[in-house]
């Protein structure tokens, strides 16, 4: 699944990056069009967004991949730069074999932090219509857990992941107006897919 992400964001940055300036030439004027981040604002953009996580980050003792709910708000910070605080939320169960019964065990994690974001769209001479970026996030996750009335074997039998995450980010959108985009977001953490809203 992964790989299939990775070769479509590949593919998407391959068509929409500009080879050369676009110029366009008259016999008594010459007028050069040139396409430039450099005064595109990415803040003030409420991305909402549906992933996978299970393998890596504050997911990585589940052992299976889980359906991520996650929402961020962007502020521009410096040219090319934004923060955005998020929360995502996950919730899972396992059943567990003890003394020859069946228990379940519960847990629903909300992690919040904040995400740091570079756009590479005036490095990258990037078509108006996508944004490229490299990002990372930090935070910490609420965990909340519990197991089967009955249950009275090993309660560390899962074992939570660590409070405190550190994640890396490579993402790109595509902006199907100037009020709406679709994002692709692949994670160390969460990969995540959705609407980002101008």
């Amino acid at each position: 699944m992964k790989k299939t992400i990775i070769l479509s964001f590949v593919l998407l940055t391959g068509l929409s990056l500009k080879i050369n300036a676009q110029q366009t030439t008259t016999t008594t004027t010459t007028t050069t069009t040139t396409y430039s981040s450099s005064s595109e604002k990415f803040g003030k953009t409420l991305n909402l967004g549906v992933g996978i996580g299970g393998y890596s980050g504050y997911y990585g003792y589940i052992g299976r991949t889980l359906p991520v709910l996650h929402i961020d708000y962007e502020f521009d910070v410096a040219k090319n730069f934004t923060l955005a605080p998020f929360i995502s939320f996950y919730s899972y169960r396992n059943r567990y074999r003890w003394d020859k019964n069946y228990y379940y065990y519960h847990e629903t994690v909300i992690p919040i932090g904040v995400k740091g974001t570079y756009y590479f769209d005036q490095l990258l001479n990037a078509n108006s219509k996508w944004d490229f970026y490299l990002a990372g996030s930090l935070g910490f996750a609420i965990v909340n857990s519990s197991w089967d009335s009955g249950y009275y074997g090993d309660q560390n039998y899962y074992r939570n992941g660590r409070p405190l995450f550190l994640d890396i980010h490579i993402g790109t959108e595509y902006h199907i107006n100037n009020r709406v985009g679709i994002f692709l977001d692949i994670s160390s953490g969460v990969s995540t897919v959705g609407l980002a809203i101008h």
